[in-house]
């Protein structure tokens, strides 16, 4: 009896990992355009009347100007997410990333030079492909309705600086897992992840200092009283921070926000000139408490452990895929001699390593779209508990005047898709987050 015909060939198994491939991709395209049609058919329903629990503090105008956004961003989302589709099956199952491995090799032949360059040119050509619709949305979307800044002088040198500091900090950490991939042994995996893990805490070490200075401008707070606020406010929370800083972000945009950044003894309390503008000091310190809130109730940290879990089974399924033929002609490439007679002994294979790397990046947001509302309902959780202990170390009418401003100013929607909300929201929408709060001391103007 011959055992091995119980089992699926390899040819066959590519055949079907192609399929279901293919029907993901379909699936999370369905799925992605049906959500944002909603959202662009409820925003429109209710584009001409503010809700009622609104209707005393945001004008009309306001209302209608926020749904025309919504609107706007939800059309071009419905380009972009067909173009991500696209591009997702030409670098697959259309052959692309195969015919560019395969010009890389016959030009450099094979060794880490050739699988740097083969992740190198797959992310020029990547952002290449995403340039277009990357101008639309800041000189036409946001330009046409009052938030874009920047002059395409400003954004050619945040887009040189960025491939710059992505080849310094990227190359030199993908050649060290690349060469862990080849050489490490079958455990390869952990010690990548291993050195993942301490380039990421590494990272959020040396951004505040080093990294976003090359950006932005950040001065310290100059404003003495709300400075002795936000200081004292800190105290009380048990927080420990460099310095108080205020970033340049009207250069780029008109839109406001304020984070913590940094990690240990380099975390940093930024705010945008730009909320220091539209927030009065009450409403600042409301604002600061709710970041608070996200430190005093670890969820940073927890995201964190939770991102470090999640990249772990990452490698470890990474680690097990890319010993697989199947994986790779499944997905539209060839992978070397090598792997293809299962002469690849403790490693992966030469010139596999990239390409399996290329792959599982390409696969697995395709298949872990379809978990984002379980993230999405764990995010909104945290900020509810975020503004419940603002609440207790500030005025919660501060908090729902801040939340407001903010909510106008940004042009966000009061009236989003009850579904769009629970796959997509990270925040809670605003007739929820409002509804625990006492009411704004301050009327909309």
């Amino acid at each position: 009896m011959d055992l091995t015909s119980e089992f699926p060939s390899p040819q066959a198994t590519a055949l079907q990992l192609s399929l279901l491939f293919a029907l993901a991709v379909l699936a999370q395209w369905l799925l992605r355009a049906w959500l944002a049609s909603r959202q662009i058919r409820h925003v429109a329903r209710h584009r001409h009347q503010v809700p009622d629990a609104f209707a005393r503090r945001v004008k009309l105008a306001a209302h209608q100007k926020a749904a025309d956004y919504t609107l706007a961003k939800g059309r071009v989302s419905l380009l972009d997410m067909t173009l991500s589709a696209v591009v997702v099956l030409a670098w697959t199952l259309l052959g692309g990333l195969d015919a560019l491995n395969q010009g890389l090799l016959d030009l450099m032949g094979t060794g880490l030079a050739q699988q740097l360059a083969l992740l190198a040119t797959f992310a020029a050509i990547s952002s290449l492909v995403e340039l277009p619709l990357s101008l639309y949305q800041t000189f036409v979307l946001e330009q046409r309705f009052g938030f874009n800044q920047m002059t395409l002088r400003l954004w050619l040198t945040d887009a040189l600086k960025s491939a710059l500091v992505g080849a310094v900090i990227g190359l030199p950490i993908a050649a060290l897992i690349l060469w862990l991939m080849a050489s490490a042994g079958p455990l390869w995996w952990l010690w990548a992840w291993a050195v993942w893990t301490g380039f990421n805490l590494l990272l959020m070490w040396v951004f505040p200092s080093f990294i976003a200075p090359l950006f932005n401008k950040f001065e310290p707070l100059a404003d003495e009283a709300l400075k002795a606020r936000v200081s004292t406010l800190m105290q009380r929370c048990g927080f420990e921070a460099k310095g108080l800083f205020v970033m340049d972000g009207s250069r780029r945009s008109a839109h406001a926000n304020a984070y913590f950044t940094g990690f240990g003894h380099s975390k940093r309390v930024v705010f945008f000139d730009t909320l220091l503008k539209q927030l009065g000091c009450d409403e600042v310190e409301a604002v600061l408490a709710h970041e608070l809130g996200h430190f005093k109730h670890r969820h940073i940290l927890k995201r964190m452990l939770l991102m470090f879990a999640a990249s772990l089974a990452g490698f470890a399924l990474l680690g097990w895929l890319s010993q697989q033929l199947w994986f790779y002609s499944g997905l539209g490439v060839r992978p070397s001699l090598d792997l293809a007679l299962g002469q690849t002994g403790a490693g992966i294979g030469l010139g596999n390593e990239a390409l399996a790397l290329l792959l599982f990046l390409l696969a697995t947001p395709v298949l872990s779209f379809f978990v984002t509302p379980l993230f999405s309902a764990l995010s909104r959780r945290d900020e509810f508990e975020a503004d419940a202990y603002a609440m207790q170390q500030a005025d919660g009418a501060h908090l729902a005047s801040a939340l407001l401003k903010l909510y106008e100013d940004n042009a966000s929607t009061l009236t989003p898709d009850p579904w769009y909300v629970s796959f997509y929201y990270s925040h809670p929408p605003a007739l929820d987050r409002l509804a625990r709060m006492p009411a704004p001391s301050t009327t909309s103007t």
